[in-house]
């Protein structure tokens, strides 16, 4: 399992306007962003992400997810304040 397949199986599966996936041996961070994440609770939205990689998790192909979610709004405030 590489960040490439994570991105490809959360964009196919979930409404997201962006995802980043960075990592490797089986250690990743997920940035995704999504309108949808403004009604959900931290949790929630954590749970949302895990859903479609349980499998891989299970079978241990990705041991560790960090995963940081945003609002559209939310996340131009991040691009500016960080410059990117």
């Amino acid at each position: 399992m590489d960040a490439q397949a994570i991105e490809a199986i959360l964009r196919e599966q979930l409404n997201l306007n962006e995802v980043f996936v960075s990592g490797e041996n089986a250690h990743f961070n997920v940035t995704a962003v999504s309108d949808d994440f403004a009604s959900m609770s931290k949790v929630k939205q954590q749970q949302l992400i895990y859903a479609p990689l349980m499998q891989y998790i299970s079978s241990n192909e990705i041991h560790a997810l960090s995963i940081k979610t945003f609002t559209v709004e939310k996340w131009k405030q991040v691009r500016l304040l960080n410059g990117l």
